[in-house]
């Protein structure tokens, strides 16, 4: 079995950004314990934070989630600003083996980012993509089809192949031409025939986060909320490997 969440952490602030949450959600993630985490809006610095908030990690946000339930870890720096930084990561209780960061901007103003990491599952290499796409239909279409270049290039066709993460796609227009493209499935259509409400945390209604699986089997998914910790909720799926 592997388990697999994602979750967008809101750079590790309450949903009005009024709190540092990190130590409550390192233990948030902890009880979802999941083998492989996405995770979107990741801070990977930020020169005020820390004089601010006296308790705000040394480390970067990924590092300091990560450690020491998962021994593996990527970030891939999408958004750069004067303070700082922010992208995506994964984390992974197994050896990641291969990682690479692509930008899949699709104008100047939204800075988004592919990472895309190869994970070795006891001999058995598993591609994975975190991805967090834009606010504006045209831009996530543009980021779709980088996706698909992009996977279509860099991943063999009959590998296992996990992509998950804030997809902002309320609207359900992105899904089918993933199937299409790239043969994967989204966990929640198979199991409940629709999409997940993930936004807002508090009463979610829009489904904007999406895990989408290749060459896996779904056992169960579910959405876990934390209304204080994010704006979004978690995803959670328990997969059979073939």
């Amino acid at each position: 079995m592997l388990k697999v969440a994602t979750y967008n952490i809101h750079k590790g602030f309450s949903p009005f950004n009024r709190h540092v949450v990190l130590h409550e959600l390192r233990e948030r993630l902890r009880e979802l314990n999941a083998d492989i985490v996405f995770l979107q809006e990741v801070q990977g610095g930020h020169a005020q934070h820390a004089l601010q908030h006296a308790d705000y990690p040394a480390v970067p946000q990924h590092e300091f989630l990560a450690d020491p339930f998962w021994l593996h870890h990527a970030y891939g720096m999408n958004s750069v600003y004067e303070a700082g930084h922010h992208g995506n990561a994964i984390l992974s209780r197994f050896p990641i083996v291969l990682t690479h960061n692509t930008d899949v901007s699709a104008h100047r103003f939204e800075q988004r980012g592919l990472l895309h990491c190869e994970i070795d599952i006891e001999g058995r290499r598993v591609h994975c993509l975190c991805a967090h796409f834009g606010l504006f239909a045209r831009g996530r279409r543009a980021q779709l089809r980088a996706l698909i270049a992009y996977a279509q290039g860099a991943i063999p066709a009959a590998a296992p192949l996990l992509i998950a993460g804030d997809f902002n796609d309320w609207r359900g227009q992105l899904s089918a031409g993933l199937t299409a493209a790239l043969g994967v499935q989204d966990v929640f259509c198979l199991q409940h025939g629709k999409a997940a409400r993930s936004y807002p945390s508090a009463f979610p209604l829009l489904k904007l986060d999406r895990i989408y699986m290749r060459g896996f089997d779904l056992v169960q998914c579910q959405v876990r909320g934390g209304r204080h910790m994010s704006d979004h909720a978690a995803l959670l799926a328990q997969l059979r490997r073939r």
